[in-house]
């Protein structure tokens, strides 16, 4: 090609003529008056002074070892062992985009294939996909995939979801048509029954979550299934992994959908991201055909070797928009390599005792957030623990920051017939000295605040 340079004034009147324009300004012609506008920058730094300044405002950043942290509600904290990280950091992960090429993929593929593999024995069914943007696209993508299978357009869901879900289950029913139907709680914090009961007919789909938004366990989980399939409705289950050591996969309890969030495990919090969804179905021909995403399968070579590719191809970037089960286009194959060695590493008796210590610990704190507030619901919570206080609890809130202790998930805003209630989270990374530290200064707080 030559030597590579920048194009002079000569070139540029050149291009110009081309393309039909006198000025470059004329390239920007299309765009509104008042639109373009120069911006108050400041001036060019050196990278030395750049690293000071950046390194200035990151020290203004408190991290949870620094500032217990008790806020949860979809987000938490949990530890992951030193080789994760070092391992996708291995430039054959790193790097990879989208295997389309398998001769050259075959790591990155089996990678995957074991991913898929880990899930479809956690949540107890067969066929999972190699991953979604996070749990609410993936419930949002349920939704979708149970009217195309059930030809319906209804998809019933809990009251109690999570305020970013219900905005992404929105946003992805809205252009299809899909109607939301919401059910409320009954006195334990979980769906009601009774009510499912009247909304369920005309249902592609029904969906419930373990935990709930309040970290309430379903007590009647099966039996919501059986509304559902009654009904002529799928049941998907939305499902915290890390639960799945101490209570039976969803796929054992007649769940024909199960979707969830991988990157509780092998992933730091991040500020919320990235993420990787879980999708997993049960083997019928319509529900394989239908699900969104990737799939890795393995095969054979010409000559007997084992191989992996992607298969199911009905997908995204491989067909038509209109005749994709998906749009999703975005890579979360690093997220989901990093949830499968973080399974291998756990292996089935680590993946117990961590839903056990989990337990514990979220055991604790309700025993003693119950001394100084009221708990709104009976039943056993996993990480989280609706609490309701009988104060503004953004006053109880900002006086917790200030003893350097990170409060709960404010609920009065998105449920107000809660009231003055919040969401406080333990993990297995949580300190009873931490709780114990909360206790006290939950007590000062709310004295102050009644003064």
């Amino acid at each position: 090609m030559g030597k590579h340079y920048l194009p002079n004034v000569p070139h540029k009147e050149e291009m110009l003529r081309e393309i039909g324009f006198e000025t470059i300004d004329d390239l920007f012609s299309d765009v509104p008056p008042g639109m373009a506008r120069e911006f108050n920058l400041p001036e060019a730094k050196g990278e030395y002074e750049v690293f000071l300044e950046l390194n200035e405002v990151l020290s203004k950043n408190r991290t949870v070892l620094e500032m217990p942290s008790f806020l949860g509600a979809g987000t938490y904290f949990h530890y992951v062992p030193a080789h994760v990280k070092y391992l996708i950091e291995r430039s054959e992960f790193l790097t990879a985009y989208t295997p389309y090429q398998p001769e050259v993929s075959q790591g990155m593929l089996q990678a995957l294939f074991e991913y898929q593999s880990l899930i479809a024995e956690l949540v107890g069914l067969p066929i999972v996909n190699a991953s979604m943007y996070d749990w609410g696209t993936a419930m949002a993508e349920a939704a979708l995939m149970s009217a195309r299978v059930t030809r319906k357009n209804k998809f019933v869901v809990p009251k109690a979801l999570s305020p970013e879900k219900k905005k992404i289950l929105h946003t992805y029913t809205a252009g299809p048509g899909v109607e939301i139907e919401y059910v409320d709680w009954n006195e334990n914090g979980q769906v009601d029954v009774e009510k499912l009961k009247d909304v369920v007919n005309g249902a592609a789909g029904v969906y419930v979550e373990v935990p709930n938004f309040f970290g309430m366990l379903e007590e009647e989980l099966t039996a919501i299934g059986e509304i559902a399939h009654d009904a002529g409705a799928l049941f998907v289950v939305g499902v915290d992994p890390t639960i799945l050591g101490v209570v039976e996969a969803p796929g054992e309890l007649g769940a024909d959908v199960v979707v969830g969030e991988a990157a509780y495990f092998g992933n730091p919090m991040n500020f919320g991201g990235p993420r990787a969804g879980i999708f997993a179905v049960r083997n019928e021909r319509k529900l394989v055909r239908q699900m969104p995403g990737r799939v890795i399968g393995m095969t054979k070579t010409e000559d007997g070797k084992r191989a992996f590719v992607m298969t199911l191809q009905t997908r995204e970037q491989h067909i038509r928009r209109a005749k994709a089960t998906s749009n999703i286009c975005s890579n979360e194959a690093l997220v989901a390599v990093a949830a499968a060695i973080h399974l291998a590493t756990l292996g089935p008796k680590g993946l117990n005792e961590l839903g056990e210590v989990i337990l514990r610990n979220t055991a604790y704190l309700k025993k003693r957030l119950g001394e100084v507030a009221e708990i709104p619901f009976e039943g056993v919570n996993f990480k989280d623990v609706p609490v309701k206080f009988e104060v503004p609890y953004d006053v109880i809130h900002e006086r917790l920051l200030e003893r350097g202790i990170h409060g709960g998930y404010y609920l009065g805003k998105h449920f107000p017939d809660l009231g003055e209630t919040a969401l406080f989270a333990a993990t297995e990374t949580t300190r009873q000295t931490w709780i114990d530290g909360l206790i006290e200064a939950l007590k000062e707080t709310i004295s102050e605040a009644e003064l």
